[in-house]
């Protein structure tokens, strides 16, 4: 549960893709058994702490729908509402703001892809966490920041407070 006044934001690469058919389309790419796996693991640790997403926006690339269809396989208190959006597709990090912006969760999930969401991350928060793998953001990375804002219209860079950093122990 955030205060009141507050809104939280979980921000997550998709997991690892599929490179199996080298005729499939970047779009269309599946996860591989890792990303699976990875994904699982990431909606263990986000039920265990309690980030659970009232709002889910996602990239409609199949590898974040696939994410999330597997990191809500595990048990969630919250049925969120879910925006698959074709403006996340490897989107920069202006973009990615705009569509944040426009949320109606106090707790949003979004789904993307690197380099953006990466960028993203450090953009937001006003001081990055000490972990040695928040620079590149590897597969299925999630950082989960809070801002202290009464809705998302207000949201601004440099303005989050990292609340956690995880990587899955399957990244790449």
């Amino acid at each position: 549960m955030i205060p009141a006044g507050h809104r939280r934001l979980i921000l997550t690469r998709h997991a690892k893709s599929a490179w199996d058919d080298p005729t499939m389309s970047d779009h269309d790419r599946p996860l591989n058994r890792r990303g699976r796996r990875s994904a699982l693991e990431l909606g263990e640790w986000l039920h265990s702490r309690g980030y659970e997403p009232d709002e889910v926006i996602s990239s409609d690339a199949t590898r974040t729908r696939e994410t999330w269809a597997v990191v809500s396989a595990a048990p969630l208190e919250v049925t969120p509402r879910i925006v698959v959006t074709d403006r996340l597709y490897l989107a920069s990090p202006d973009v990615l703001l705009d569509r944040l912006r426009e949320a109606t969760g106090d707790t949003v999930m979004m789904l993307g892809h690197n380099p953006g969401i990466g960028e993203f991350a450090r953009l937001l928060v006003a001081r990055a966490p000490n972990h040695p793998d928040f620079g590149r953001y590897p597969t299925a990375a999630t950082v989960v920041v809070d801002f202290q804002i009464p809705d998302w219209r207000s949201l601004g860079f440099g303005s989050g407070s990292v609340m956690e950093f995880f990587v899955p122990s399957g990244r790449d």
